[in-house]
């Protein structure tokens, strides 16, 4: 769940994270805590444990760009999410203590007409908030999760429908709370955005759970398997494009292997007619 002290809360979840043998350290005996304590990771990086004490408990929020990276270093993270801590300490040095409240989002203009053009290539537009904005009809008949006015990770979590859709489901789940932090970044002021993790940290253990291990991997060019209930079997090609002049719009498309029984089924699945409709399935 957002806090105001989100650089501390991301240091101390992901140095839980870290085993020592693999940070180089001896694992003897019990241990009182998972993963690092605060003494190691503050030696491995090279500051005082005074220092990132402070660092952890909110007290310093001026961290350099040195130690930034020693702590990025010393917790074996990678370029998504050492992006992501130097940008978490940004945020904690603002002098107005946070980010601004961001408006109501809408469509991105034409993006509807562009959807539409796409025949027979499910896409849609996605918000910063994972919040649909426009779909275009193949989409739709994909999933119903993919109208306008859905938004993505609730229904990941909440939907059982959703659950029946990707035979992968625990590695969508995971993908797409790494991909919200991603998306939000510091930004956890948002009103909308923290009131959207209150939601799903109250509703579903697998959320809270992903949630508190601080994962960042941004949306990218995936292969994604799909169980779906009238076109069986899929396997599709996402691609995430970001729409210019806007605050964080993506497109989402999916496309399939010319010639592959995926291109087949998506082909009956998306020809026009009411049958094929999937936001008239439960």
């Amino acid at each position: 769940m957002p806090g105001t002290n989100a650089l501390g809360s991301f240091l101390k979840a992901r140095r839980a994270l870290v085993r020592p043998e693999d940070a180089g350290l001896p694992a003897l005996g019990r241990r009182r805590v998972a993963g690092l304590r605060r003494d190691e990771l503050a030696a491995l990086a090279g500051v005082s444990l005074a220092y990132l004490t402070r660092l952890e408990q909110g007290r310093d929020r001026n961290p350099s760009e040195q130690v930034l990276d020693a702590l990025g270093a010393a917790l074996r993270l990678d370029a998504d999410l050492t992006a992501h801590l130097h940008a978490l300490a940004h945020d904690a040095s603002r002098p107005n203590g946070g980010p601004a409240r961001r408006a109501r989002e809408r469509p991105a203009p034409g993006a509807g007409s562009l959807l539409d053009a796409w025949v027979g290539i499910p896409a849609y537009l996605r918000g910063r908030r994972f919040d649909v904005l426009a779909a275009n009809a193949p989409a739709m008949a994909l999933a119903p999760m993919y109208r306008p006015g859905r938004n993505l990770v609730r229904d990941v979590f909440l939907d059982p429908y959703a659950r029946a859709l990707f035979p992968q489901w625990d590695a969508v789940a995971a993908d797409s709370v790494a991909a919200l932090r991603a998306v939000a970044g510091a930004d956890l002021g948002d009103p909308a955005l923290r009131e959207l993790v209150e939601e799903l940290s109250a509703a579903s253990e697998d959320f809270r759970r992903l949630w508190e291990r601080h994962d960042v991997r941004p949306t990218r060019y995936e292969t994604k398997e799909f169980a779906h209930p009238v076109a069986g079997p899929l396997v599709l090609r996402r691609h995430s494009l970001t729409v210019a002049g806007t605050d964080g719009q993506v497109v989402i498309a999916y496309q399939v292997e010319p010639g592959s029984p995926s291109a087949a089924a998506l082909a009956r699945l998306t020809a026009p007619g009411p049958d094929h409709d999937a936001t008239r399935l439960p």
